[in-house]
């Protein structure tokens, strides 16, 4: 389909009050000033876990991401492989810890791009992960950490 196509298909999509980029679960609509379910697994400086909350750079980006969504994080603290059970299983919206862009986790989650310039990263592409298919979720987040955080 060339660009012309694709402009006509995405205003009629439009006027049928499709929105893209879309989240099939409403993730993005219902977390604003509401709550973002964010899981955090330790990891080092950049995600430290006390109790039961989550603290550091990264857990810390994701608190301004919710604040300026009007939304409140409810964190659950557990292991990779947990979180991202809970992400397939609708349980989580988001998922920290020291997983990267290259994480194996995306045949079964969506990662965002890869973000070295987190502190705590130590340069590594740190990526927060989602329940696939929630692309508006995606798009705000990483709009969101494209401001904050130097890539």
């Amino acid at each position: 389909m060339h660009a012309a196509g694709i402009t006509v298909l995405m205003i009629a999509l439009a006027g049928c009050g499709i929105q893209i980029p879309a989240d099939p679960d409403g993730s993005l609509e219902r977390i604003t000033g509401g709550e973002l379910r964010v899981g955090a697994s330790p990891s080092g400086d950049l995600v430290v876990v006390d109790g039961d909350e989550a603290e550091g750079p990264l857990a810390e980006v994701i608190e301004g991401f919710a604040a300026e969504r009007g939304a409140t994080v409810v964190w659950t603290i557990d292991s990779e492989e947990d979180l991202v059970d809970d992400l397939v299983r609708g349980r989580l919206d988001l998922a920290i810890g020291g997983m990267t862009a290259s994480t194996p986790w995306t045949t079964q989650v969506s990662a965002t791009r890869g973000y070295p310039g987190i502190p705590g990263s130590h340069g590594a592409d740190v990526a927060v992960l989602l329940p696939l298919g929630e692309n508006a979720l995606q798009a705000a987040l990483e709009t969101y950490l494209d401001e904050e955080v130097a890539r």
